[in-house]
């Protein structure tokens, strides 16, 4: 059967933006983004092991220890009692109830359930966040280094990143001055900020956080505070944006600090007034999130004294590589106040970070990740390591990463 034409269009007329037919269909412009170099960097692991090597993977910021005993019993009970349909687009009630106690007991802060939604992970927090508040071209400024998905995420949804570049002697974070001449070259529509902050580890001072915000405010920006590594923090305990604006859109995730990377649950909060338009983008979006991976969360707040053990090896963990890391000639770094990174000036090694992490997992068995994924601009002087892995990985990875060092020094040629 002949294929119609649209209604209004005679069979010799074209519809107006009707791709042409005559070539091979090709993908969209807006999927032409950077792919995830840790992911890559774990397939380049994933292959060294498969060859027969034993690696050490300080690339990826994954816990090394698998959900608390206590989401993990939740999950089992439920599987012998309930269907684990769909929740609610925003998110079962228990849980979301959970979660608002949890900024109660935790931040002194109360928030109403009714806010809260609960997401596939922080990156469908991230995902409904981009599509509700902001229209297609409007500019969102990004500290510089960062995470990456953010901007690769904006650029899917025809954002534009605005990329703030952030110093060492900063801590890695954007000033109010930063947003205001950032605002004035291109209109901003909005603020990103992560603290404790993924690649560096730094977190912003509770004034420092209350003046980004007041900004945005003065400005006309909505403020988005990235909060996925709270409970990770090892200077000066977290605070929530929430306890300086209730405008803020917060983002968190059971990922880090409870241990689930991949069971892919998180959530934000929202103003209230925003609450059905962020429905309608749930619903029709994803549903709900995973039925099973809500019970999991609901259960792993009951899992304190473990998930409290985990921090207590990913402090040791980070000590124990501040000490031993200019050993190996990682001497440039920021000591880190959360989340378990540090991230590590490398240009006095003569290679550019990509094909310094490719040599050290080559030679030492020790999987890294370049800057370059966190920072396009100077990003080829850095590298990430991620402590989050047993202490024993840690341990066993500073040994190696000394011995190869020695082993390069021996083998180079003298500096003149």
């Amino acid at each position: 059967m002949p294929e119609m034409p649209p209604p209004g269009h005679s069979a010799a007329t074209p519809a107006p933006n009707r791709p042409d037919r005559t070539g091979t269909a090709e993908t969209s412009r807006r999927s032409d983004i950077d792919g995830f170099m840790v992911m890559d960097v774990m397939n380049a692991a994933a292959a060294r092991e498969h060859a027969g090597h034993h690696v050490i993977h300080m690339e990826v910021g994954q816990p090394g220890t698998p959900a608390p005993k206590t989401a993990r019993d939740a999950l089992r009970s439920a599987m012998n009692s309930d269907n684990l349909g769909y929740t609610l687009a925003l998110g079962s009630d228990p849980l979301r109830q959970r979660i608002a106690r949890h900024y109660r007991d935790s931040y002194d802060v109360d928030v109403d359930p009714a806010r809260i939604i609960v997401t596939s992970g922080s990156s469908g927090a991230f995902i409904l966040a981009f599509t509700a508040l902001f229209d297609a071209g409007a500019r969102i400024a990004l500290p510089s280094p960062g995470y990456p998905c953010y901007r690769h995420i904006l650029k899917t949804l025809d954002l534009v990143p605005e990329l703030i570049e952030t110093s060492a002697d900063g801590r890695w974070m954007p000033t109010s001055r930063d947003i205001e001449d950032a605002d004035l070259r291109s209109r901003l529509a909005g603020l990103l900020v992560a603290s404790p902050a993924n690649p560096t580890g730094t977190m912003l001072q509770p004034a420092r956080l209350s003046e980004l915000i007041e900004t945005s405010r003065r400005l006309g920006l909505w403020f988005i505070s990235d909060e996925i590594y709270h409970g990770l923090t090892y200077e000066m305990p977290a605070t929530t944006a929430l306890a300086y604006s209730q405008d803020a859109i917060v983002i968190n995730s059971f990922s880090k600090y409870f241990s689930m990377t991949g069971w892919r649950v998180g959530w934000m909060v929202v103003p209230e007034r925003c609450i059905r338009v962020f429905e309608r983008l749930a619903q029709n979006l994803f549903i709900c999130a995973p039925a099973a991976s809500q019970v999991a969360a609901l259960g792993a707040f009951d899992g304190g004294a473990e998930l409290d053990a985990n921090k207590r090896t990913y402090a040791a963990n980070r000590d124990l590589l501040l000490r031993e890391l200019p050993t190996a000639g990682f001497d440039k770094i920021v000591p880190a106040d959360g989340a378990f990174y540090l991230y590590c000036d490398v240009s006095d090694f003569g290679l550019d970070s990509p094909q310094l992490c490719r040599r050290i997992l080559e030679d030492a068995g020790v999987a890294i990740t370049p800057g370059v994924d966190f920072d396009p601009v100077r990003g080829s002087r850095y590298v990430r390591f991620s402590y989050a892995r047993a202490a024993s990985d840690i341990v066993e990875a500073a040994r190696r990463l000394i011995a190869w060092r020695q082993r390069l020094d021996a083998t180079s040629p003298p500096r003149k």
